[in-house]
């Protein structure tokens, strides 16, 4: 199999793992909120918010995207967000999402935690039943606030869980090791969630170590630093603990200056567990399938490389094993055998 276009990227059956729900705010949407709520932004124009997502660092990229956040106010609001991301989502064949969400953005301006969780499980419902989406919503702790904010929102979350199937870790990573949330991902565990969390993007492999031992995850978000420790790198082989990768984020950001210098083909060779994702994709130039491209473009993904990271996105996913065969059987109608 050789080098796949858009049209057969796009086809192909797909499962995200790792998407804030508020960095697929479009700038169009934020300034359709904006005017609903009242709210004035500092951009004159949508073409003058698009040309400040120019960002030289990941804490460039969080200043705007706390910004923009703002404009969310009403259950609506996180409804009418969660269903644009589906919608395109359906436009690309992602067919099983598991997206994050930031409580303590909205929290700690006021809005309620019951308003923004209703918006979202009420949209990511309906993407099940009209679209066919199926999905599972994953709770982030912003990591440049402290243990005790944790603890709090968690508290919050307890009449949701239900509605909740994993707690993660985001924001700022240099600065803020894993263990800095240990006992707050040990209370996690103990009411039933699972456990992911950002780690080796902007900080070094240790923090991903750290994540794996402290915070007993299931998943790594990132882990592009995971290279930089051979030891590592034979641990993720042996245990199949997966990558959450997202290309297009780690060059818009400077993690890599180029994608032709990305690690996660050779990883994916190597026998790790990558997986493509789009992270906060309007803010770094595409969704699913923009991913796939780049990494066609930048390293010369090929058809049977595409297939394996879908493979491994749906053997990664915390759908149940009867859902996982269903997206399978899509994946190979489309692809082949």
């Amino acid at each position: 199999m050789g080098i796949p276009g858009r049209e057969w990227l796009n086809a192909l059956p797909k499962v995200e793992l790792h998407m804030h729900l508020e960095g697929s705010l479009e700038p169009e949407k934020m300034f359709e909120l904006a005017q609903r709520n009242n709210i004035e932004l500092p951009f004159g124009s949508v073409d003058e918010l698009r040309q400040a997502y120019a960002f030289s660092n990941l804490q460039d990229f969080l200043d705007i995207y706390y910004q923009g956040a703002s404009v969310l106010q009403v259950e609506q609001d996180f409804y009418d967000l969660t269903w644009a991301y589906l919608e395109i989502c359906r436009q690309q064949n992602v067919v099983h999402v598991e997206p994050f969400f930031d409580p303590q953005t909205h929290t700690d301006r006021g809005i309620s935690f019951e308003t923004v969780i209703n918006g979202i499980t009420r949209a990511l419902k309906n993407g099940e039943t009209q679209l066919g989406i199926s999905s599972g919503l994953i709770m982030c702790f912003l990591r440049h606030l402290d243990e005790e904010a944790a603890f709090s929102t968690l508290a919050r979350a307890e009449p949701y869980l239900e509605q909740i199937i994993a707690v993660g870790l985001d924001s700022s990573e240099k600065g803020h090791p894993p263990e800095k949330f240990s006992r707050v991902f040990a209370r996690a565990r103990k009411l039933g969630l699972l456990t992911v969390a950002h780690a080796g993007e902007e900080g070094p492999a240790g923090y991903v170590w750290a994540a794996i031992n402290d915070l007993k995850v299931s998943r790594i978000d990132h882990g592009v630093r995971s290279s930089d420790d051979p030891e590592l790198m034979t641990h993720l082989v042996e245990t199949r603990l997966p990558l959450t990768v997202c290309p297009l984020s780690n060059t818009s950001l400077g993690v890599f200056d180029d994608m032709s210098q990305h690690n996660i083909l050779e990883m994916l060779d190597s026998g790790v567990c990558v997986t493509v994702n789009s992270d906060d994709p309007a803010y770094f130039g595409g969704y699913m399938t923009e991913n796939f491209e780049a990494l066609v473009r930048g390293l010369d993904l090929s058809k049977n490389q595409a297939k394996q990271l879908v493979l491994n996105s749906i053997e990664a996913s915390f759908a149940d094993d009867a859902r996982k065969t269903q997206i399978q059987t899509l994946l190979v109608s489309v692809s082949g055998s």
